[in-house]
């Protein structure tokens, strides 16, 4: 393999092994947040303690996601820096802001939160974790919004040879950045609703603190179903922005060859790039993908035809993670919906609760499906229609990077199994009195 590809690899490796982390961060401490508000207005103990337990497994997590998301940075220096040279006067400038100013505030209140329990009021401590939690969130938006200039680039001007800086209200209002982090967001809350209402279902089964548990479990069903729900509605507008300013990634997504109108949707298809074609496609909706690109059944949609070879994403990676993500889309608003309906009697529903455990890792999935249909889909540039990826790598031998690469997945595979472990002790150890 050549220095694109093991940059590509362990970009890879880091960005999808990092985003294991980020994910529960960002739900566990909106799920935290609410706990300990409930437990403000209540007086109800058990809140208290849900505060306390649900927030010591977003510490942990928290902690073993910062180190990967340094690291990650660093290699925009080290593998990207032709990219960085490029662009860097507007994509430094967002990661400089979501340090400065969220990761900082993020990383401060949680130390705060932590060392003066019982020492303010409540109301005053319960103001830190949503501090936590609305910095955690504003980390992702700047991130995102870097992602999104790069997904769809707009506020710049061509000088010197650099994409510079003309625009900054254009950059932080790009739909397509608003909508991406909408949409990733609301994937991390499901998860983290997830992961809750698995633990819950473990303890539940074991009939163990149950009134504890269940209270968190009506809280995290609540939560889940709401973003699942919210998440079909927003990825239909995420996939119609995509659409637009991305139609070969769209036409990647559905593997649609064939530029024409009215463009039904089929249930069953098997791409077949090799000779630009489905080898099966079948079970149509009349319309279907016209009304879901463009809102309109009869609009025309670009097919892959359209496109230079040298210009299309890598189909069928991009077609079926597409199609996993969505599916178990739909499959989440089934199993919370199914909780949600028994939500009262959660406690006595032993099939919930062991589909609830073996459910937790499903949200980890599709949020790295979405990734890659996000990120291998823009291929083959780094900056959609500006810059290709090809011409963003940095000079450097193979072996300096193969060796890094290896580093990454043997230091990164340690972490993963400390920060599982870990997770894996404290939720089952349950609650503290």
């Amino acid at each position: 393999m050549d220095v694109l590809m093991l940059s590509r690899l362990q970009f890879a490796v880091a960005t999808m092994f990092h985003f294991l982390f980020v994910p529960l961060t960002l739900g566990l401490s909106i799920l935290t947040a609410i706990y300990e508000t409930m437990y403000v207005k209540t007086g109800d103990e058990d809140y208290k303690r849900a505060a306390k337990f649900w927030g010591k497994l977003f510490l942990i997590n928290f902690a073993l996601g910062v180190v990967t998301g340094i690291t990650l940075e660093f290699q925009f220096g080290t593998n990207w820096s032709s990219y960085s040279k490029y662009v860097g006067d507007i994509f430094g400038s967002l990661l400089a802001i979501e340090a400065t100013l969220a990761f900082y505030l993020e990383s401060t209140f949680i130390g705060v939160w932590i060392f003066t329990w019982n020492k303010v009021k409540p109301k005053t401590h319960a103001l830190f974790i949503w501090l936590v939690a609305i910095a955690s969130n504003i980390s992702a938006l700047w991130i995102l919004i870097a992602n999104g200039w790069m997904q769809h680039p707009v506020g710049y001007t061509m000088r010197n040879g650099r994409a510079e800086l003309v625009d900054f209200w254009a950059v932080i209002t790009n739909k397509f950045a608003v909508l991406e982090f909408m949409h990733t967001v609301s994937g991390a809350y499901i998860l983290a609703g997830f992961f809750v209402m698995g633990v819950c279902g473990y303890h539940l089964l074991r009939k163990n603190e149950v009134q504890f548990f269940k209270k968190s479990f009506n809280v995290a069903v609540t939560f889940a179903l709401v973003f699942a729900l919210f998440e079909a509605f927003n990825g239909h507008l995420h996939g119609a922005e995509v659409a637009e300013t991305q139609p070969a990634k769209l036409a990647a997504m559905e593997s649609h060859w064939e530029t024409a109108s009215s463009v039904p949707m089929y249930l069953l298809q098997i791409p077949d790039p090799a000779n630009e074609r489905n080898s099966v496609q079948a079970i149509p909706i009349p319309g279907m993908l016209s009304m879901l690109a463009h809102h309109d059944p009869s609009a025309t949609v670009k097919g892959l035809k359209d496109f230079p070879a040298s210009e299309r994403p890598p189909v069928t990676l991009t077609f079926w993670s597409f199609r996993l993500m969505v599916g178990l889309g739909f499959l989440f608003i089934l199993i919370a919906g199914l909780g949600w309906l028994k939500r009262n009697d959660i406690e006595n529903q032993a099939g919930l609760l062991k589909l609830f455990i073996y459910a937790i890792p499903l949200p980890y999935l599709a949020l790295e499906l979405g990734w890659a249909v996000a990120e291998v889909g823009r291929q083959p540039w780094i900056v959609y229609g500006l810059m290709k990826t090809a011409d963003a790598v940095s000079i450097l031998d193979v072996s300096q990077v193969a060796i890094s690469l290896t580093a990454f997945v043997v230091f990164y595979s340690i972490l993963g199994l400390i920060d599982f472990y870990l997770l894996s002790k404290y939720a089952r150890k349950g609650p503290v009195h």
